[in-house]
């Protein structure tokens, strides 16, 4: 098959055919003489995958990547991938999202208050600014990775910030009070283990985690388990999903800023009267915090936050710095 009957046949050009060819997407034989392509059924697959990734809204690096991983590791790595995409196209909407409803409460100032200052517009616009910034901004400062494949021994020792580790996932148990059946979600699952507890009395659990090798471990231990690539800021699914949102020994590796919007996102996705709860390291008052600093939460904040929604909320102190909060 020639490139103009493959182009046809794809419902794309030519052009865009060589340019994936030079930028070593895949590699057709040529003919001896006059060096024309000829595109096997091989070729042709290859073609339909590259169509298929691109619409997805992968570049054409990561469909490199992808293609390679797959000849490679199979189908895991082409996983991988897409849910990286669709993390990023989750979390572009989320920030047009964002944009839109800046712009409604700029209308809304304009409409009820003829005499609304461009100050107070400007300092709209700089707040929705930085929410923006602080979901494009996320990146993996920890490397849970190279964490992984030792995770489990060291939550086991219950030592340093994993002191008191089972007596925090038990208390995350009772307060949520999950009944059978009930979709949860667990964020920062690492290796599924407070996830697996809620597995245990009959609850449906998905996992959300910046870590491939963490997901890739959870997977092991729970492989009928949705897990997917994602962060606190960017959740990867539409609203109203879930009857609880949980997370364990995550939540602190938040700024404060990125804390409110971690929140926002799990009411986003947490269906009417559902519960969440955030076992983690903590202080019982709020202590002065640098701006974009990464920081223990306030429990107290915590729940001033959520009652200021409407949310009632009980906790527990473990030990010093270990908390269990729980709202409904």
């Amino acid at each position: 098959m020639k490139i103009k009957e493959a182009a046809d046949k794809l419902g794309i050009s030519p052009r865009a055919i060589r340019l994936y060819e030079k930028r070593g997407l895949l590699s057709p034989a040529k003919q001896e003489g006059n060096r024309y392509r000829v595109f096997a059924d091989n070729d042709i697959w290859r073609l339909q995958t590259i169509v298929s990734l691109r619409e997805a809204g992968m570049s054409l690096n990561d469909i490199k990547h992808a293609l390679a991983g797959w000849e490679t590791n199979g189908m895991e790595e082409l996983r991988y991938y897409l849910e990286l995409q669709r993390s990023i196209i989750m979390s572009e909407w989320l920030q047009l999202k964002q944009v839109i409803e800046t712009a409604d409460r700029m209308i809304e100032l304009v409409k009820t208050d003829q005499a609304v200052s461009l100050d107070h517009l400007y300092a709209l616009a700089s707040a929705s600014r930085r929410l923006r910034e602080q979901r494009s901004n996320w990146q993996d400062r920890w490397d849970f990775n190279r964490l992984a494949p030792t995770h489990d021994e060291r939550v086991a020792e219950s030592t340093g910030s994993y002191a008191d580790y089972e007596q925090a996932l038990d208390n995350a148990i009772r307060m949520v009070h999950p009944n059978a059946g009930e979709r949860g979600l667990d964020i920062g699952t690492g290796t599924g283990n407070l996830a697996g507890r809620f597995r245990e009395r009959g609850c449906v659990m998905s996992g959300v985690d910046q870590s491939r090798e963490m997901l890739r471990l959870c997977q092991v231990k729970h492989p009928d388990m949705d897990t997917r690539v994602g962060n606190f800021l960017a959740l990867p699914y539409l609203k109203e999903q879930f009857d609880f949102v949980v997370t364990s020994f995550a939540f602190h590796h938040l700024s404060r800023e990125q804390q409110s919007l971690a929140l926002e996102e799990m009411r986003r996705v947490l269906k009417p009267g559902g519960r969440i709860c955030i076992a983690d390291l903590m202080e019982a008052s709020p202590l002065p915090q640098a701006a974009g600093q990464a920081g223990y939460p306030s429990v107290r904040q915590l729940a001033a936050w959520f009652a200021e929604r409407g949310l009632a909320t009980e906790y527990v102190q473990i030990n010093e710095q270990l908390h269990v909060i729980c709202a409904r």
